[in-house]
């Protein structure tokens, strides 16, 4: 089996270079495929909630909590890329913040933005291939654990609102003891066949932690800009649930996936069903808008590292 590493370092080359007929009919199979998921998706919603009721809270929102949530959604970008340099390190792949930083918001630009074109992270994997020698698979596996950061970092949460839910009905030491018992299984299969991407283990996970609480903190605010009094615990569970969802890129950004699971977990927990589709919707706009940020270095290449004292790999 070839090495995945290896497959979507490929791929991106391939990406990069001018297309044929074929390739080109692919990508734009893969994006119109994306959209229709999508479409069902928000149709399917749409039929269980009223789309007037969600439109008028985007009109009507109290748009300086949600320049707010932006600005929460923007530093838990800035602090994920931070978390990323830390597996990067642990490679001795040494880069300089300030073009880490860029590269990652030209990865979320390729993510969000070209669904049927370059992924963020096999760009990554390329740039840094092409341009430190590094290993692809090296690359790739900071990378990789760098998403499982902030998937463990999402269980910890989790738990953490479980326990502020009482319509969960289970014990908190159920899912306190699931998640302690895989955090130890985790930190152990890492140690044992990945040691040097746990040289700052803790430090990233920290760091994880971080990212989603800001996150969380974009949800409150947007919240909050709709008056809202109630509970935060089941939108934030639910958002949490949601962004676990779209782990398998099957819509645009997300689109859709996000709005289904809150709709469905309407049937569960106290949510107001335009709130539980316009939470999702709005952090789509919001994500969407950091996301553009990216596109200058799609335009300026050049900007990229410019000014940047290079980066340096260690070796031992």
């Amino acid at each position: 089996m070839k090495d995945l590493a290896q497959t979507e370092l490929e791929e991106t080359e391939k990406a990069l270079k001018p297309k044929t007929w074929k390739d080109t009919v692919w990508s734009i199979t893969k994006v119109v495929l994306k959209f229709a998921v999508t479409s069902v998706l928000l149709y399917f919603v749409f039929r269980k909630v009223n789309f007037q009721d969600v439109k008028f809270r985007l009109f009507h929102a109290n748009y300086w909590w949600m320049f707010a949530a932006l600005l929460s959604f923007f530093a838990s970008m800035v602090i994920s890329s931070w978390r990323l340099l830390s597996f990067f390190k642990s490679i001795h792949l040494k880069l300089d913040p300030r073009f880490n930083f860029r590269l990652y918001l030209l990865g979320l630009f390729y993510n969000f933005l070209l669904p049927g074109g370059i992924g963020g992270d096999g760009y990554k994997i390329y740039l840094l291939n092409k341009n430190y020698k590094l290993p692809a698979k090296k690359v790739f596996w900071a990378i990789m654990f760098d998403r499982l950061s902030g998937l463990w970092a999402i269980g910890l949460i989790t738990v953490a609102l479980i326990f502020l839910i009482p319509q969960i009905d289970i014990h908190i030491t159920i899912p306190l003891g699931i998640f302690v018992v895989a955090s130890v299984i985790y930190y152990f299969v890492a140690y044992k066949f990945f040691r040097d991407y746990t040289r700052y283990f803790f430090e990233a996970h920290l760091k994880a932690v971080v990212v989603q609480s800001l996150q969380l903190l974009a949800i409150v605010f947007v919240l909050v800009g709709q008056d809202f009094e109630g509970k935060f615990s089941p939108y934030l569970l639910s958002f949490l649930i949601s962004a676990l969802a779209t782990i398998i890129p099957i819509s645009i950004g997300g689109a859709g996936v996000r709005e289904t699971v809150f709709t469905w977990l309407t049937k569960f927990f106290p949510m107001e069903k335009s709130l539980a589709v316009f939470l999702p919707g709005s952090f789509y706009i919001i994500s969407l808008i950091v996301a553009l940020f990216g596109i200058y270095y799609v335009i300026r290449p050049s900007r990229l590292q410019e000014g940047l004292p290079k980066g340096e790999v260690e070796t031992e």
